[in-house]
C-alpha cells in the first residue's frame, strides 16, 4: 500500500493546480488519470476547439468583405488546421507529466476506485491518502434510445482525419452551435436536432435569436421541438428518426454527434464505498468545496455540484481554492459571481452577470437596453450583419446587473463588462471612460 498526504484524481486544470501546489508545500502528492494528462480543455475541448476555428474565422471575415475589400474567399483545409492542433497538443500530456515530476508529484495512469473513504485503488495500486481530491471533469451524457450507442462525441469531432461531408447534432447547446458552424464552413453540411423550444436555452433569448439567424444563413439546418426516438445505420452513414408535431421524421448524415449535454464524469468511483454524497449534477460539497458526508474528500471542476459554471477558469479557480483548503484548513470560498461565458460561434456570442429572468425573480429594480446595431462603425467595417447587445442595469444605483452580446469580437468586450460587475461599477462609471477608438470596447458607452 503507498501512502499520501494528497492524492488528486484527474490531470485537468483544477487537479494539476492542486496537486503542484500542494507539493511545492511540502506534501507527499499522488494524482492519476486514465486519459492523458492534461484535462478537456488542453486535450480535448477550449485549445484545440479554438486552434480548428482560426481558419474558419479568416473565413468568415473574407466571407462578409468579398463584395468590398477582397477579390477572393481563402480556401481552408481541415486536413492542414487538424496537423497544426495535433502539433499543440501531441506534446501537452508528456509536458505536463515532466512538470509533476520536478515538483516531486508522483504520477499514475489508471482509473480510481474508492475503497474505503481514505482508500483507493488506483489500477493494480492500493493507495491510502489523508485528503482525497476529485477533478474528473465531465463526460458526454449518455443518449438513452436505440442507437445512442451510434454516436460520437466533441472529442470525435475534434479528431477527425478528414472531416464528414455531412453531420447531424443531437442537442442544441454550445457544443452543437461551436462545432456545426465550424463544420459548415469547412464544408459539411450540417444538421441540428433540439428538443427544446429553442436552442442554446441558457443564454439570453434575445442574443439567441439572432445568431440563430447567422447560423441558419450558414445553410445549417435548426430542427427545433423535435426528440430523437433512434438511430440506425443506412447506407448514407446513418438514419436518425424523430417524431416532430407527432409525425415520424427522418434525417441522413454520413456521422452523428452527441451534443446533449455532459455529465460529471464520478459515477465509476463507487462513491458509495467511500461515503461520498453526489447527485447527478456531482459531488455535493459545503462552501468550502469539501464533500458534505466525507471531510477528507474535496472536489473542483465539472465534478462538483456547486453553482459555477463548466467553464475552465472556473475550475482553475475551484482547484486554487482547494489547494488553500487542504493547505490551510477551510479558509477561502469560490466568488461565482460576473463570470464570462462565451459561444465560440462566428460571430461570437457572450455573457455575464444575471439574466432578465433571474433579475426578475431577485425582484429589483431595472433598466433593460438591447438592440441589434449591424449599422454601427464595428460592425459595418467588417460587412457584419450580426450585432446585437442586451444590457441589465439596476434603476437606483446605476450598477451593471448583467450583459448579453453577439457579434465582432464578443468573447473579448464581455471581459470588460465582467469588471464593471465585478469592481461594482455604475453605467456612468462606464460612459465617463475613455476608450480606445475605434474598437470593438469603446462600444460598451453606448451600451449602458
Amino acid at each position: 500500500m503507498k501512502k499520501y498526504d494528497l492524492f488528486v484524481i484527474g490531470s485537468g486544470m483544477a487537479g494539476m493546480n492542486i496537486a503542484n501546489r500542494c507539493a511545492s508545500k511540502g506534501l507527499k502528492v499522488g494524482i492519476t488519470d486514465e486519459l492523458p494528462y492534461g484535462g478537456t480543455c488542453a486535450l480535448r475541448g477550449c485549445d484545440p476547439k479554438k486552434i480548428m476555428l482560426a481558419a474558419t474565422e479568416l473565413r468568415h471575415f473574407a466571407t462578409n468583405l468579398e463584395d468590398r475589400n477582397i477579390s477572393d474567399i481563402p480556401e481552408i483545409s481541415w486536413k492542414a488546421a487538424m496537423k497544426s492542433k495535433q502539433e499543440f497538443v501531441e506534446i501537452m500530456p508528456a509536458k505536463l507529466e515532466k512538470g509533476y515530476e520536478k515538483n516531486g508529484v508522483e504520477t499514475f495512469h489508471s482509473s480510481a476506485r474508492f475503497i474505503k473513504e481514505n482508500q483507493l485503488k488506483v489500477g493494480d495500486e492500493i493507495i491510502e491518502a489523508a485528503k482525497i481530491v476529485i477533478a474528473t471533469g465531465a463526460k458526454a451524457r449518455h443518449l438513452d434510445f436505440p442507437g445512442g450507442d451510434l454516436t460520437l462525441t466533441s472529442t470525435d469531432f475534434l479528431n477527425f482525419e478528414n472531416l464528414p461531408k455531412s453531420l447531424i447534432f443531437i442537442g442544441g447547446g454550445y457544443i452543437a452551435f461551436e462545432f456545426a458552424h465550424m463544420a459548415a464552413r469547412y464544408g459539411s453540411k450540417v444538421t441540428i436536432i433540439h428538443r427544446g423550444e429553442r436552442p442554446l436555452e441558457n443564454f439570453d433569448p434575445f442574443i439567441v435569436e439572432q445568431i440563430t439567424k447567422a447560423t441558419e444563413e450558414l445553410d445549417i439546418e435548426l430542427i427545433l421541438n423535435t426528440d430523437v426516438s433512434k438511430i440506425e445505420k443506412s447506407e448514407a452513414g446513418y438514419k436518425v428518426t424523430a417524431n416532430p408535431d407527432g409525425n415520424e421524421k427522418n434525417w441522413e448524415a454520413e456521422v452523428v454527434i452527441n451534443s446533449a449535454g455532459r455529465l460529471p464524469a464520478i459515477f465509476d468511483l463507487d462513491l458509495d464505498k467511500g461515503n461520498v454524497k453526489f447527485t447527478q449534477k456531482g459531488i455535493v460539497a459545503n462552501e468550502y468545496l469539501q464533500s458534505t458526508s466525507n471531510p477528507n474528500v474535496y472536489v473542483a471542476g465539472d465534478a462538483a455540484a456547486t453553482d459555477g459554471k463548466p467553464l475552465t477558469p472556473v475550475a482553475v479557480m475551484e482547484g486554487h481554492i482547494v489547494a488553500s483548503n487542504i493547505l490551510k484548513e477551510n479558509s477561502k470560498k469560490p466568488d461565482y459571481s460576473a463570470i464570462p461565458t462565451v459561444v465560440f460561434t462566428s460571430p461570437a456570442m457572450a455573457s455575464v452577470g444575471l439574466s432578465e429572468e433571474q433579475v426578475n425573480q431577485m425582484g429589483l429594480d431595472f433598466i433593460v437596453k438591447k438592440n441589434s446595431i449591424p449599422n454601427w462603425f464595428t460592425a459595418k467595417r467588417l460587412n457584419e450583419k450580426t450585432y446585437a447587445f442586451k444590457t441589465l442595469i439596476e434603476k437606483d444605483s446605476g450598477k451593471i446587473l448583467g450583459a448579453h452580446l453577439t457579434g465582432p469580437h464578443a468573447e473579448e468586450v464581455i471581459n470588460l463588462f465582467a469588471m464593471a460587475i465585478k469592481g461594482g461599477l455604475t453605467s456612468k462609471d462606464i460612459k465617463t471612460m475613455i476608450l480606445t477608438y475605434p474598437s470593438a470596447s469603446s462600444d460598451i458607452v453606448y451600451m449602458v
